[in-house]
């Protein structure tokens, strides 16, 4: 006998309790009428969404949820629907699962196993729940789960000793480059020790740093990926399993391409920029293009992101802005059907000059002057941002905020920056494979070598290594949090090494002002790696 079972692979949109509700109910509706389905399954803490954070420690965001608790509930017919929510009982708060048929709650199971670190911090909200949900389906014992139980194989022991042969496994699992990778693994082991079907519906969207990438998939008691479900697409996924008679499955499989790294990363940073300005109600993106790759770049995840109509670039030469840098600004705009404007800065960085002379006189040109012209073009963007309700997309990238070389309310003004978790030697990555597609970006920008443009002559090997030397020190430092003795011993000079160490160290003040960014690495500033501004740490020899 078939089980039919709707995996909801929905974007939801943490704190929209109503909005959220209205996609549950609607959902549930055409799980029932449209795939007469069996069972529904939704992702982690559907009705707030995830992650809630400190609206957890609002005492009415709890009755908020018991409200649209409620009103789920009595929209829930012919049809077990598994729901997650965060539960308030007893005064204690936990990471729920209902299971709910027929208008009734029939059984909630809270989640045991709750993770506490890199971008999760559960144990600050929630307890540990215990004991196994088991229910019967189509005459089939099944269990309950919430995302990081089916990580822990003493779990699905349990789970499997006590008779179930299907685990539903609801998650909110963020993407991170190789994430798939891993979780697969995970799952299709823990299927196959257990001798259980694993059907696991994860969460799509993005949620401020956060994308989730849905990859909703069914394993079956062998570990064998039977369904799969697109990256970064929602809808809702049906399919009919046969446990007696597996050949009898029905998958409606859909043919996914396994997606090489640069357009994984690139579909989560398109998604990710779209969600954060929609989901913010800005009216678009307004972008200084300087000629440059990492503002390229942006420009094309901004246009794939949120459609030409709705982006707007200013382009800001100064005197030392080359003419081939304003051609291939003006260029990549037209190619990309985007409006744009020449506005000069030379009148501002004049006038901050004049306002300055007395103040500076004696003094020598340095970093002072190529910020302020950093800073004129950063006062520009925000005057059109607050004009136009559009919001300002910063362009820097990981490499260049780890060694702060970029200007606070300068190059750093803005709302969002798609940017922040991406190496530079991975932006040209991306803009290399966004051409395979179709022509975004005109081929100068990206072979040129890499100028800020803020004084003659100038290139960002002058202040910085190569990038192909400067990103894998990052790297080792930042995401393995190898000592810089065990870096210099991978080939790399001493002197470079410890300078760049220094640069990190002492720029943790730049990072903290920093705008949100897309999270693709698991140490991305801000929500992973959380080191003191005040600190008189050092490894030493």
């Amino acid at each position: 006998m078939n089980i039919t079972i709707v995996l909801a692979q929905l974007n939801l949109t943490v704190g929209d309790i109503e909005g959220n509700s209205e996609k549950i109910i609607k959902s549930i509706g055409e799980a029932c009428q449209i795939h007469k389905a069996d069972i529904i399954l939704f992702p982690e803490l559907t009705i707030s969404s995830y992650p809630p954070e400190d609206l957890l420690l609002r005492p009415a965001f709890h009755d908020y949820i018991k409200e649209a608790l409620k009103n789920i509930v009595s929209a829930t017919k012919d049809i077990h629907v598994l729901l997650g929510y965060p539960c308030l009982h007893e005064g204690k708060l936990y990471n729920a699962c209902s299971l709910i048929r027929n208008r009734n709650i029939i059984q909630t199971y809270y989640k045991q196993n709750l993770p506490n670190y890199g971008v999760f911090d559960e144990k600050r909200y929630f307890k540990e729940g215990s004991g196994l949900s088991l229910f019967e389906i189509k005459g089939h014992k099944a269990a309950i789960s919430v995302c990081e139980d089916v990580w822990v194989p003493e779990f699905t022991e349990t789970v499997s000793a006590a008779g179930a042969k299907i685990l539903f496994n609801m998650n909110a699992s963020p993407y991170h480059k190789n994430k798939l990778s891993q979780r697969e693994a995970i799952i299709s082991k823990r299927a196959a020790d257990s001798g259980m079907y694993i059907v696991y519906s994860n969460l799509v969207g993005g949620q401020d740093e956060l994308v989730f990438d849905g990859n909703s998939m069914v394993v079956n008691n062998h570990g064998d990926v039977i369904f799969h479900a697109p990256q970064f697409e929602e809808s809702l996924y049906s399919v009919q399993l046969n446990l007696e008679n597996p050949s009898e499955h029905k998958l409606n499989t859909i043919a996914i391409t396994q997606l090489t790294e640069e357009e994984s990363i690139y579909n989560a940073l398109v998604l990710g920029v779209r969600d954060y300005i929609h989901k913010n109600k800005f009216n678009g993106a307004v972008i200084g293009l300087s000629g440059g790759i990492d503002s390229a770049l942006t420009l094309s995840i901004a246009v794939d992101a949120l459609g030409p109509e709705n982006v707007e670039v200013l382009i800001m030469p100064s005197r030392y802005t080359a003419e081939m840098s304003i051609e291939d600004a003006c260029l990549q705009a037209n190619m990309l059907s985007v409006e744009y404007e020449i506005i000069s800065i030379e009148e501002p960085f004049g006038a901050f000059n004049k306002a300055l002379e007395n103040r500076f006189k004696g003094l020598p040109i340095d970093t002072t002057e190529e910020n302020i012209q950093a800073r004129c073009r950063g006062i520009l963007l925000m005057a059109v941002s607050n004009k136009s309700g559009k919001l300002v997309l910063t362009t820097g990238n990981k490499s260049e905020m780890a060694v702060g070389y970029a200007t606070l309310y300068g190059d750093m003004a803005g709302g969002y920056a798609p940017l922040k978790d991406v190496w530079k030697t991975m932006v040209y990555r991306l803009a290399r494979w966004r051409n395979t597609q179709q022509a975004a970006i005109p081929e100068r920008v990206i072979s040129r070598p890499p100028t800020a443009e803020l004084r003659h002559d100038q290139l960002d090997q002058d202040s910085l290594p190569d990038y192909e030397v400067l990103d894998p020190i990052l790297e080792q430092y930042i995401e393995l949090d190898r000592h810089p003795k065990k870096i210099i011993e991978t080939g790399y000079a001493a002197e470079i090494v410890n300078r760049i160490v220094n640069l990190v160290d002492r720029n943790e003040y730049k990072r903290r002002q920093a705008a949100p960014g897309v999270r693709i690495t698991e140490r991305a500033f801000g929500r992973d790696r959380r080191y003191p501004i005040s600190s008189g740490y050092k490894e030493k020899d």
